[in-house]
């Protein structure tokens, strides 16, 4: 039987014997599929999709892979093990409805079992003891809108984070790569302690929660996130109504403030100081690695004060340098999701990386350089971190990169530039204006901009506006930026560490309708942070070498309310603003030497380990791969001659990171954009010349004249449609559009070459011969 009767005949039989959608509480999920799959725009990939998933109390306690009954249970046994890591799930089963094939994932055991265990039995092997909260959140359903459901990770994160709760852990991490949902997965735990009336004083009322953030757009966001809880039940502390109250608001359920909030008060004494120690059960630390968690900071005042609260931190890279150990403070990990995870599950937008390096990145006085201000060092060599830091300015090489860049950007594209300083900004915007010359085109989003500023951004991150288009920014813009259809990000300054990095680059990861990609333009050697271990993953600790780290804990000290006026001002985010200034060397280059500016730009490929490699590195790496696909020259080319196994071997490339669009980037460099992307293979494995599209298929003509006139016509048309757009004008779903173009309509298409079948043999054949 093929899969679909194996599973009707035999594997549905054997579930539902075992209790399973029968027994309350228990259902069966089939065709559960939980990914995307890689956005791309030559070659989506496929989403994940599990077989069964097995149900029990609200929590996905099993997998089940079915295979026909023609084929071995082993089929099945690689994705069984893959989805339920995935998922989070301990056990799962492999079958082909004769044999059934249990993996525990926990223990590593694997064996036969005669039969599938019931719900109540595959519970108590994967739980065992009684829990009563861990119970009560399984059985509290998810807050749903009818539109926006969450996705598998999200689910697994809410559910480690609440199994954490239900242990008694108190200080807990979520680590998830930006523009994953972290505050709609806090939405959801707080919805289900809100629903299950859990709280720390062990009374039937609803929990207090405190929602901490760092910067005001964050924290407004949030509470717009929080749409599921009634309006009454939400407060947003400002120091504004706190001032005018004369005390902070306790009456509500659900609160959201910023620490600069609540490090502010009357007679410096902070805000936070008037409730009691107790009175929140739960506060959630958005982007924790920022200040939170860190143990001279003000901030770390706050969640030492409210000790008894359970304190979970959101982040999307830890922070592990001395004294700021996230790891540390933060003890119980209860899950992560990488940027690398991410996009292949298709729920984060890939990227290209493009290295921008020119003659002038670094600078040597000649006396025909003009001096306008300061005094030069005569020989020395100034470096990207002597502009950054203000200590030499050159307009003209501002001017050239920034011509550069808008060079290879769409005119409506948006795009995000990061600059040294505000002031610089203001500079690269202006720059920016005089090349596009469009009103309000690009603008400036600083933390000086204030009102303005905000304004500038809302209009941006609406998708219906077009203006402005560019925002250039600093530091501010680094964090808080919902805004889906950023195209580009420009680095015009060195970027300080991974943290940082990681979430400019999640500024363009947010998916948005025909958005396949989004590139970097990288002035400043940003790109070798992918060479650093916590590119991609948890960082190690710098003093231990653990991950996580194993360091002692510092003894906890007994918390005073703070004497020393916060270093911000009351309720303002706390933004990074520019030094005092200072005289700069500013030189002025002469006409000829800017005329000789010049830019060498390199495109960086997705690596199939989750980094960005040079392109060399990038070939190196499928050159040694190719024999995975092909064993040699006439075995690719028979594989290429068939539309149907061509497409097939395209898909294993693709699933294996080495898709169709990164192929033909690779033609490109090569100079091969009229030729087929089997020269590119052969080129890469056999160091073969490649030829152009036209000249193979007029190697077809002998065989071309001697068809009968009509297959001969559809030949010639079909064969001028592949020289003119390549090998997706042969895939086996273009032929009943090519008899339509070529005929007029199908069924006369049909009727000139005779049948379907001849149709589809005319159109196979043809390639066997163009690719002999």
């Amino acid at each position: 039987m093929n899969e679909s009767d194996t599973r009707l005949h035999k594997i549905d039989p054997q579930l539902k014997a075992a209790g399973w959608g029968s027994v309350e509480g228990s259902r069966i999920k089939t065709e559960y599929t939980f990914t995307k799959g890689k956005i791309s725009q030559t070659q989506k990939g496929k989403p994940k999709r599990a077989d069964y998933v097995l149900v029990y109390k609200g929590v996905k306690l099993a997998i089940v892979e079915a295979k026909s009954d023609e084929l071995s249970y082993a089929e099945g046994v690689s994705q069984a093990k893959e989805y339920a890591d995935m998922l989070g799930i301990r056990f799962t089963y492999a079958t082909n409805g004769d044999k059934i094939y249990e993996i525990d994932r926990q223990t590593l055991e694997e064996h036969f079992v005669s039969c599938y265990p019931s719900p109540e039995e595959l519970w108590q092997r994967t739980y065992g003891d009684v829990d009563e909260w861990r119970d009560k959140f399984n059985a509290q359903p998810y807050y749903s809108d009818g539109v926006k459901q969450p996705r598998y990770y999200q689910e697994t994160a809410v559910r480690k984070v609440l199994e954490g709760i239900a242990k008694g852990e108190k200080r807990i991490l979520l680590t998830l790569a930006t523009g994953t949902g972290k505050t709609f997965i806090a939405f959801q735990i707080a919805y289900k302690l809100f629903e299950t009336r859990w709280n720390l004083r062990k009374s039937n009322t609803r929990p207090k929660i405190l929602f901490l953030a760092d910067r005001n757009v964050l924290a407004n966001q949030a509470r717009n996130d929080f749409g599921g809880f009634k309006d009454d039940a939400m407060v947003r502390i400002k120091p504004g109504s706190v001032a005018k109250n004369g005390k902070v608001p306790t009456n509500g359920s659900v609160f959201f403030t910023i620490f600069q909030t609540f490090m502010c008060g009357p007679n410096d004494e902070p805000y936070f100081g008037q409730y009691p120690r107790d009175f929140f059960d739960l506060i959630i630390i958005d982007e924790c690695h920022r200040g939170g968690a860190k143990d001279e900071s003000n901030w770390r005042g706050i969640l030492e004060y409210f000790e008894p609260a359970v304190q979970l931190g959101l982040t999307a890279t830890p922070r592990v340098e001395q004294n700021v150990n996230t790891y540390t403070y933060f003890t119980y990990h209860a899950y992560e999701y990488s940027l690398k995870q991410g996009i292949e599950d298709g729920f984060l937008t890939p990227f290209r990386h493009i290295n921008m390096k020119s003659n002038i990145d670094e600078y040597i006085y000649s006396p025909d350089d003009e001096v306008i201000s300061g005094e030069v060092q005569q020989g020395k060599v100034y470096t990207e971190e002597d502009f950054y830091r203000g200590d030499i300015t050159i307009r003209q090489r501002d001017e050239a990169r920034v011509k550069e860049f808008l060079a290879g950007i769409g005119e409506t594209e948006k795009t995000l530039v990061f600059c040294a300083t505000q002031a610089h900004a203001a500079e690269v915007r202006d720059m920016i204006n005089a090349q596009r010359r469009k009103k309000g085109y690009c603008e400036r989003v600083t933390a000086n901009d204030g009102a303005t500023g905000e304004e500038h951004l809302a209009h941006f991150q609406d998708n219906e506006k077009t203006i402005p288009t560019v925002l250039t920014t600093s530091e501010k813009l680094s964090t808080g930026v919902d805004a889906r259809n950023v195209r580009h990000i420009v680095l015009m300054r060195p970027v300080n560490s991974m943290i940082e990095f990681k979430q400019i680059i999640g500024r363009g990861t947010r998916i948005y309708e025909g958005k396949y990609y989004f590139t970097i333009w990288d002035f400043v050697r940003a790109y070798e942070k992918y060479s650093q271990p916590d590119w991609d993953g948890e960082p190690v600790c710098p003093k231990c070498g653990n991950n996580p780290c194993t360091c002692a804990s510092k003894s906890s000290r007994p918390y005073t309310l703070p004497t020393d006026k916060p270093t911000t001002r009351c309720g303002e985010d706390d933004d990074f603003t520019d030094e005092l200034p200072k005289e700069k060397l500013e030189i002025v280059l002469p006409d000829h030497r800017v005329r000789h500016i010049r830019f060498v730009n390199s495109v960086m490929f997705w690596g199939a380990d989750g980094k960005p490699v040079s392109t060399q590195q990038f070939i190196e790496e499928l050159f040694g791969k190719l024999p995975d696909f092909f064993s040699s020259s006439e075995d690719l080319h028979k594989i290429w001659a068939d539309p149907e196994t061509r497409e097939a071997l395209l898909e294993k490339m693709n699933e294996a990171g080495y898709g169709k669009e990164i192929l033909q980037s690779i033609r490109r460099l090569i100079d091969a954009d009229n030729c087929d992307l089997l020269d590119v293979l052969e080129y890469i494995a056999y160091a073969t010349t490649p030829i152009e599209r036209k000249e193979r298929a007029e190697r077809l003509n002998a065989y071309v004249n001697q068809l009968p006139d009509a297959q001969r016509q559809f030949v010639e048309y079909v064969i001028n449609a592949y020289v003119k757009s390549g090998i997706d004008e042969l895939r086996m779903d273009k032929l009943k559009t090519l008899l339509e173009l070529k005929f007029g309509s199908l069924p006369e298409g049909i009727n000139a070459l005779g049948s379907v079948p001849i149709a589809r043999e005319t159109f196979k054949d043809a390639q066997r011969h163009l690719y002999a």
